[in-house]
């Protein structure tokens, strides 16, 4: 039995959605952002970053979305989510899961807080800079999957197209948002279908772009 900490549509969605689609037993712990659960004493001692995810396996505390998501993956190999270990496909699959969150997920922190890094004066000028860089990776990735498509790594889905739905669904809000490029909507569409992603809405009460 898994147990994660999460806090409705943030990185955590993705594990949760794995968990969902692998169809892995789970207990949920809703943390609310609102009076600073994320930063007491009692959540700190297991994740000293203070966000979620947190994902408690056998007992131990586990974080960073993006590793839970190949673990995750990993575990349920009859699933077909992630290449075989020691093969070309597999050595894409670790390319994408590091960039999407080393190079995407990053500006849209930014994008939210951008006081965080620039100060207050100069949170405008920060918030632009995410834009254009979040805009800038979306078209790469259109790019590829106008070539290599329909998912990253081409007919075959991963847990990596997870990954980078959730990332999507963050532009929501944003001048350009995911679904502006072609390729892209092609794949949110596809993942959207599925039933995990409905009965991961329904779980997390969320109703936006759905």
């Amino acid at each position: 039995m898994y147990k994660l900490y999460f806090a409705p549509g943030a990185a955590s969605l993705v594990v949760h959605w794995l968990l969902i689609e692998l169809d892995l037993p789970h207990k949920l712990v809703q943390l609310d952002f609102a009076s600073k659960e994320h930063k007491t004493p009692e959540y700190l001692a297991i994740n000293p970053n203070g966000v979620v995810p947190t994902l408690i396996i056998d007992g131990k505390p586990m974080f960073e979305a993006a590793a839970m998501v190949v673990l995750l993956a990993d575990g349920k190999p009859e699933a077909g989510l992630a290449p075989a270990i020691g093969t070309f496909e597999r050595g894409q699959y670790y390319q994408w899961m590091f960039h999407l969150a080393n190079t995407l997920q990053p500006p849209f922190r930014m994008w939210w807080y951008p006081h965080e890094a620039a100060g207050e004066a100069n949170s405008e000028a920060a918030k632009e800079a995410a834009r254009v860089k979040i805009e800038s990776v979306f078209a790469n990735l259109d790019a590829h999957l106008a070539a290599n498509g329909p998912h990253l790594l081409g007919e075959k889905l991963s847990a990596a197209d997870f990954m980078l739905v959730m990332l999507m669904r963050w532009s929501r809000g944003m001048p350009k948002t995911a679904l502006d490029y072609p390729h892209l909507a092609q794949l949110a569409g596809l993942l959207r279908a599925r039933p995990s992603w409905k009965a991961l809405y329904a779980a997390e009460a969320l109703e936006e772009w759905a």
